[in-house]
């Protein structure tokens, strides 16, 4: 991977942990800075999300300071340039799923595009 690559990478796996982050997701704003303004998810619940009803969620505690969500297995790819996709496992208090998400880099920053989460046994 190239040092241009490896930055993008590390820049999407700083903004993904970021999101997972307790105090950010308790700040809709600091939720907005890290979200492309075209987000969309589709859930471990099987619920598609947009930017405006993930900030109902992310601002209602999904994550508590006491449990943050345990991630592993964080590994990134650039599919283009300003393209990272990243995939890894998420266990938010015995709630395992796999994840994914595409980050783009805009004039903003990067910011996540796309995000799915498939829960585990």
């Amino acid at each position: 991977m190239t040092d241009e690559s490896e930055r993008a990478v590390q820049a999407a796996i700083d903004g993904e942990m970021r999101l997972l982050d307790p105090e950010v997701r308790a700040s809709p704003a600091r939720v907005l800075e890290l979200l492309d303004p075209e987000f969309i998810e589709f859930g471990a619940s099987g619920r598609r999300w947009d930017v405006e009803s993930i900030l109902t969620v992310t601002s209602g505690g999904s994550v508590s300071l006491e449990s943050p969500v345990k991630v592993s297995e964080m590994a990134g790819v650039v599919l283009a340039p300003g393209i990272v996709h990243l995939t890894y496992f998420a266990d938010n208090q015995g709630r395992r799923a796999w994840r994914s998400s595409v980050w783009r880099l805009t004039e903003a920053g990067w910011r996540m595009y796309f995000h799915q989460a498939t829960l585990t046994g």
